[in-house]
Parts: C-alpha cells; structure tokens; sequence
C-alpha cells in the first residue's frame, strides 16, 4: 500500500493563537496525529504538541514485537470497560496514547501554570491490510469511499452523550449550547479511557482526521463535497479550512486528508 497524505493547521477567525498540533509520516512508521488543546494561559497548546511528541516518540523508540512483550510484561490494566486490545498493532497505538496522557497529567500536576490542561487526540497507523485508529475527545476520523463520507469515530462529548440518550436529536446540535464540552479528554486525569478501532482499506480511500474547528463549522454534506471536488490533497485540506473560515472560524482548525493506493 502507498500513501498520499497533506495536513494544515489554521488559527481561524476568532482565536489570537493556535492550540492545536498535528503530525503526519508516510515513510517508516505512517502514522498521523491531530491533537485540539485546551486549557487557560496557552497551555492548551503546551498539552497538544506535548501529547504528538510523546506519541511519535513512542513510536521512534519503540518496536512492535519488543514494545508488545513489554506491555504485557507489566501487567498495565487498560483502564476502560472492554478487553485489552487482541491485536499487537492496537495495543501499541492505544499505549502511545496513554504515554501522551501521562505525560500531559504529570506536566500539569508539576505546574501551575498548566494545571488542568489537556487535549483532544486522534491518531491513525497505517498497514497495508489497514489502518487502527485510537481517539480520546471530539477529533474525528472520517473516510470517504465511493462517495460517501462516513465518521468512524465517535464524539466523547456531552452532545452526544445526550443524543444517545434521546435527549436531543443530531440535528439540534448545531444549537446546543454546550455541544462544546467533551466528556472525555488526553491528560486531565490520571487514567483515561482510550477508544480504538480498525478499518481495512479499499484503492483511492481517503481518510480525514480533524479537530472539532472543522466540523463545528462545516457539516457532513459541505465536507462530503468538498472532497469530491478537489482530486489534490493539498488542494482539498486548504479548501476545508477556507469553508471553515468562511462560516466563523470560531476555533483553531487543523485538517490531514490521506489517501491509500493499493494498485
């Protein structure tokens, strides 16, 4: 398998600076991250760009087979309500992003000026029989085949918890005024609950990871749309972040587009 990938990262309209971080590679271990911060005095963007670095570098220091016996070796209790990860691939994904938690929660407990900080993440690794996902928070994964878009990831957020609920439907999100809030998030607590899925992968998929600044702005359809008219990467990312600009820019906006060439 062969991969495309382009990322780009905006501080839109209403922000004065950028707290979120992303990280792209096609060559050695294709891997892709988006990270959304949050938290008061610029900390937000200490805890995003703090969870990319531990992440990658998990993965530049570690091997599979060697990282996978360690995990075991410990005896680590995945903190969440469904079994440990069956496949090594996972696990490895998953502990990168509870090193990024742990290192973001050591940082703000050291700290003052960091206290409560922490980040949304969405993380992707790349095989060629497909790729794992892993996602803390309201970043998305979405993947468009055949022209449809579907999301593969779903919100940690009070909105959807509601809509789970039937308080309210998905078409009064768009109004609800804490749509906002996540229920779940990289580095405020000690432990945290890391959801993680696989996907095989078809020629000419295209995958799109991004913070909640696009999505906020530009619904399913517009995205959907915009995908199909620009073939460039390159060219599509840039267009996301215009429509999301375009419609408020009400936060930071960070886009990777990637697409899986199997001929």
């Amino acid at each position: 398998m062969r991969l495309i990938c382009a990322g780009i990262t905006d501080v839109g309209v209403q922000r004065d600076h950028n707290e979120d971080n992303f990280y792209l590679s096609t060559t050695g271990e294709p891997i892709c991250v988006v990270a959304d911060g949050m938290g008061g005095h610029r900390s937000g963007e200490v805890a995003s760009a703090l969870a990319v670095e531990t992440i990658v570098k998990y993965y530049q220091d570690s091997v599979l087979d060697e990282a996978d016996e360690a995990i075991i070796r410990s005896g680590f209790k995945w903190p969440w309500r469904r079994k440990r990860p069956e496949n090594a691939e996972e696990r490895r994904l998953v502990q990168s992003l509870l090193c990024a938690n742990k290192a973001i929660y050591e940082a703000a407990t050291n700290s003052e000026m960091y206290k409560g900080m922490g980040t949304t993440i969405v993380a992707a690794y790349f095989m060629d029989k497909g790729v794992y996902m892993a996602h803390i928070g309201d970043s998305r994964a979405y993947r468009l085949r055949e022209g449809q878009l579907e999301q593969l990831t779903e919100d940690h957020s009070l909105a959807n918890e509601y809509v789970k609920m039937g308080i309210i439907s998905k078409k009064d999100i768009e109004h609800f005024p804490y749509k906002n809030v996540v229920t779940r998030a990289c580095g405020l607590a000690e432990e945290v609950e890391v959801e993680s899925n696989f996907e095989g992968v078809e020629d000419k998929d295209v995958f799109l990871f991004c913070s909640d600044g696009l999505t906020d702005c530009v619904n399913d359809e517009a995205i959907l749309k915009i995908l199909l008219e620009n073939d460039d990467l390159e060219e599509a990312s840039a267009a996301l972040v215009n429509a999301a600009n375009r419609n408020g820019g009400t936060d930071n906006i960070t886009v990777i587009l990637c697409q899986t060439l199997l001929a």
